[in-house]
């Protein structure tokens, strides 16, 4: 029973874990951004990568202590993030961290539609998740609509790298990503009840959804 509260209990700190660092990011970034124009925006992103890099381990750290699990979508997220932003402050390009989601929704998307191709749901696998009641095949149509999903994210991202500036992007990843990836969930439920998910774990859905805030 304790298990099973902290269960449903748990699901916000899941969007935490994913979300916070970017929050933590575009706070340092909008804080150390410098008041002459002429010294560019590598200052803040730089500071700005730094503590996202940081924030990101400690959410990770969070997930595994009070969680009690790190899914392998988290594991690699963060590690592309510290990779990604070394890159970027190494060389004080931010095109680095920017190519990050693309690289990180484009490998989600061929490999859960490679899955569910041959007939394995990996969402299952990857988000170390359970559903009550949902079927096998709720599992699969749900790994495929997250796989054509995240392909389309990743072509989003780079359209917006190609089309804002970096402090446009990053508003982006907070104001569109965010509210679409709720959007995107809460519209595959009606199908996921259709195979047999219980109400109870309607909520649970929405909560342990695959990250994307990174």
């Amino acid at each position: 029973m304790a298990d099973d509260t902290k269960a449903k209990g748990s699901g916000w700190l899941n969007v935490a874990v994913d979300y916070g660092p970017l929050i933590v990011f575009l706070a340092v970034y909008r804080l150390s951004a410098p008041e002459d124009p002429g010294l560019g925006d590598i200052i803040a992103i730089i500071y700005g990568t730094g503590a996202f890099m940081v924030a990101a381990v400690i959410a990770l750290a969070v997930s595994k202590f009070l969680l009690g699990k790190v899914s392998p979508m988290l594991w690699f997220s963060t590690a592309l993030i510290v990779g990604f932003g070394t890159l970027t402050i190494y060389f004080q390009d931010e095109k680095f961290i920017q190519l990050k989601p693309t690289i990180i929704y484009a490998v989600f998307g061929v490999a859960l539609i490679g899955g569910w191709l041959g007939g394995r749901a990996l969402l299952k696998i990857l988000l170390e998740a359970a559903f009550e009641g949902l079927s096998d095949e709720g599992w699969l149509k749900l790994s495929r609509n997250w796989g054509v999903f995240f392909l389309l994210l990743a072509g989003l991202n780079e359209l917006l790298v190609a089309t804002m500036d970096f402090e446009g992007w990053l508003w982006a990843k907070l104001w569109v990503f965010l509210p679409l990836t709720f959007l995107f969930t809460f519209a595959n439920i009606p199908m996921l009840m259709k195979h047999g998910l219980s109400i109870d774990d309607a909520d649970e859905v929405i909560k342990d959804e695959p990250p994307t805030g990174g």
